[in-house]
């Protein structure tokens, strides 16, 4: 047959859109040396204190599904978030750099709380992590990986910009909004479905949909599900179930219990699926929350305070990391350790063509191939103010914030807080006192010191802003008037 002009436009045209299609499908990575890359899935709760999961020790809460990933992983019992509320630990766990690197301090304005109670102007807040920034799942598209983002992004206007190829109901919200957690949403990037329909449950049949549509690839499944953030909003017949419980140790919010529970299915869900289709023996699970819970919703006792607090109910938070022939299940690992680590170790393990510049963490791949101990400091850097959530049932410094500007250092056993209104200084033993309850500041001079030495020379390397300047609305007596009302009651 001889092809006329005409008939050959078509053929040529086909040819192109066939080629360029396969040039784009994605295909099992490897290395030479470790064979087939694992898929990962990374899933974040949002606002999931230390203790609210069975394994951690909570008798209210009902968790099967977790508790049993917790006895095939390694659980690590010293983990921390990047930052106390929810926008800037993101930050640190999308971008493997501290705060004062990118700047996202908090959600919104810095200046929170009544300004005749703040005695500086706080650092100006950086809301979003800017779209330049060489990202988790940027670095793991250089290794070969598809990427998929499914709930609470909340660190850019959208994921797409950032790394992700599948977005399902990320942006830059915050929270699902009033009813937001049954449809019709109130969220970006995701259709409506059935009237009642429950976000949590969407989500992860998103997330199965996404692994079963990539189940010959390798890839990237990150959940950072709303829940359990607020709105406080639960299935009706689990809240029934769980009034009926009775509640222990500061943990008994009916409504609160039912997402947790939802949460716990759904993650039980995905887990089960990755086995139905013969993916759990190569994927890297990565279970964990983004802060510290909400204390008025519920405690973490022994642990003080809770979300938007560097006590450390506000950033101490479960890890576990699954790895089925690569990490030893049911081991408890007291390293400490943090969200900002998980860019390094993923890094570490994948490879990829083109290497993030810096990271503020390290990676914890020795660790998860051996237990070993390493000794490193922990930095938080907050030069902003969180009001109160419930005054006194914070259990904070003070009943009017949360959250007032200073930055932490926690060295072995040692932690250390300093708080730039006024230069106060604490010092705890988390080893005998993890409640922080005895300032031994002046116990211990020369440990202040050292560590106060280190928090200095720390600042300086990573250029941290301290606000100095002083807020001309700031009222002391009315300030003081406003702390001794909550005294009184």
């Amino acid at each position: 047959m001889i092809y006329t002009q005409e008939m050959r436009t078509p053929f040529l045209l086909l040819f192109f859109v066939f080629s360029t299609l396969s040039s784009c499908t994605y295909k099992k990575q490897t290395t030479a040396k470790e064979g087939v890359l694992p898929n990962i899935v990374l899933i974040n709760i949002d606002d999931l204190g230390w203790k609210d999961l069975g394994y951690m020790g909570s008798a209210y809460y009902e968790t099967p599904n977790i508790d049993r990933l917790a006895s095939e992983s390694i659980m690590f019992t010293n983990a921390y978030a990047g930052a106390a509320n929810c926008a800037p630990s993101r930050a640190c766990l999308l971008s493997g750099l501290n705060t004062p690197r990118h700047g996202v301090y908090t959600v919104s304005s810095s200046d929170r709380g009544d300004a005749r109670t703040r005695r500086i102007i706080p650092i100006k807040n950086t809301e979003h992590l800017t779209d330049e920034l060489y990202t988790l799942p940027k670095m793991l598209k250089s290794a070969g990986y598809v990427t998929g983002n499914f709930g609470k992004w909340h660190v850019g206007n959208n994921p797409s910009k950032q790394g992700i190829d599948h977005n399902v109901g990320g942006s830059t919200k915050g929270n699902p909004g009033k009813r937001g957690y049954f449809s019709p949403y109130n969220i970006d990037f995701i259709e409506d479905g059935p009237e009642g329909e429950y976000l949590t449950d969407r989500l992860a049949n998103e997330v199965i949909s996404f692994m079963e549509n990539h189940k010959d690839t390798t890839f990237f499944a990150y959940v950072p599900f709303y829940t359990v953030h607020s709105p406080i909003m639960g299935k009706e017949a689990l809240v029934k179930k769980f009034k009926k419980k009775q509640g222990s140790n500061g943990q008994n919010n009916a409504e609160y219990a039912a997402m947790v529970a939802s949460m716990d299915e759904n993650v039980g869900k995905i887990l089960q699926r990755l086995s139905d289709l013969g993916l759990e023996k190569n994927t890297l699970v990565i279970f964990t929350s983004d802060n510290g819970g909400i204390r008025a919703i519920s405690q973490q006792n022994p642990l003080r305070a809770g979300k938007g607090s560097y006590y450390e109910g506000g950033i101490r938070v479960p890890l576990l990391i699954k790895w089925p022939d690569h990490v030893k299940p049911g081991v408890k690992n007291i390293n400490p350790v943090s969200n900002l680590d998980f860019y390094a170790t993923l890094q570490d393990i994948v490879q990829p063509q083109k290497k993030a510049p810096f990271l503020d963490g390290i990676s914890l791949l020795p660790q998860l191939k051996k237990d070993t101990i390493i000794k490193r400091d922990l930095y938080f850097h907050f030069p902003i103010y969180l009001q109160a959530y419930r005054s006194v049932k914070d259990d904070a410094r003070d009943p009017l914030f949360r959250t007032r500007p200073g930055s932490v250092i926690i060295s072995g056993k040692w932690k250390l807080h300093e708080y730039f209104e006024d230069g106060a200084l604490e010092l705890y033993n988390l080893k005998e006192d993890i409640g922080e309850r005895n300032n031994l500041a002046k116990q211990y001079p020369k440990k202040v010191n050292e560590l106060y030495q280190k928090l200095q020379k720390w600042r300086k390397e990573t250029n941290a802003a301290i606000p100095s300047q002083p807020n001309s609305q700031y009222d002391p007596s009315y300030e003081k008037e406003r702390i001794a009302s909550f005294s009184i009651k």
